[in-house]
């Protein structure tokens, strides 16, 4: 797919995806598509080992394009599929295999807003802030969401409000990892990237499998879950390499894992 409203690039086992639809980066149809195949096949690159999302201009999202929505039913099951295409575009992000680090870099807006939540690792520059509209334009969908990073109260005090809510205190209660000056939101993201990017490939994918399915478990199911996930890794290249590079005091090579 040729893209028209995100940027790709890759580089050192990175991928840095820009949000590029001016002027605020609205999501539409055509970037919802987008976002799906880019994660899609970001989850099957050998040459991705990490994803860095961010938005171009002053806005990170603006959330979903209001003037389309408005046109966008003409036949019956146009609404069913454009909810369809708005939730895998989600869980294309959740699902993709490689850890997504999302540096939000103004407003977030929505499905904005949703947009970083579903994301591995949030961080945020201290210009950024978010809110839920939804109940101002007679729109619903993302509570759930926001109450498994916010909590009830929280989650359900910006939904029914509408408020606005600032990086410094989604960071204060602890929502996203840092809050940094503009100027050094993507190097602080591609610091992380790059730790991530120097671990083994094979055993950070396993590990974020792990993370996606203990999210549905009880505590107790999740960490048998993830002790089978440890079993199945202790007899891989990647760990043995790891381990004895961890014994003999070196830097370990994952090239051939």
């Amino acid at each position: 797919m040729e893209l028209e409203t995100l940027r790709l690039e890759v580089e050192d086992g990175i991928a840095v995806v820009t949000l590029a639809r001016a002027p605020v980066n609205a999501q539409n149809r055509r970037m919802r598509e987008e976002m799906i195949r880019v994660f899609d096949s970001l989850s099957d690159r050998d040459d991705v080992r990490v994803v860095v999302m961010t938005g171009e201009g002053r806005t990170f999202c603006a959330g979903a394009d209001i003037k389309e929505r408005r046109t966008m039913v003409r036949e019956p099951g146009d609404y069913i599929s454009h909810n369809r295409i708005t939730r895998e575009c989600f869980y294309a992000i959740s699902d993709c295999t490689k850890p997504v680090i999302c540096a939000v870099n103004g407003p977030a807006i929505g499905a904005g807003f949703v947009t970083m939540l579903y994301s591995d690792i949030m961080i945020a520059s201290e210009d950024a802030w978010f809110n839920m509209p939804e109940i101002d334009v007679g729109l619903a969908g993302g509570g759930k969401m926001m109450m498994e990073h916010l909590g009830r109260s929280w989650g359900r005090l910006l939904y029914f409000t509408g408020r606005r809510i600032t990086a410094a205190e989604l960071h204060r209660l602890g929502v996203i990892s840092a809050c940094v000056p503009g100027e050094r939101l993507m190097e602080e993201a591609m610091g992380i990237a790059r730790e991530i990017a120097a671990k083994s490939p094979y055993v950070v994918k396993e590990i974020k499998r792990g993370f996606q399915a203990a999210e549905q478990m009880p505590v107790r199911d999740a960490y048998r879950y993830e002790q089978t996930i440890t079993h199945a890794l202790s007899t891989s290249a990647a760990t043995r390499e790891a381990q004895a590079a961890f014994v003999e005091k070196r830097k370990a090579d994952y090239s051939g894992t």
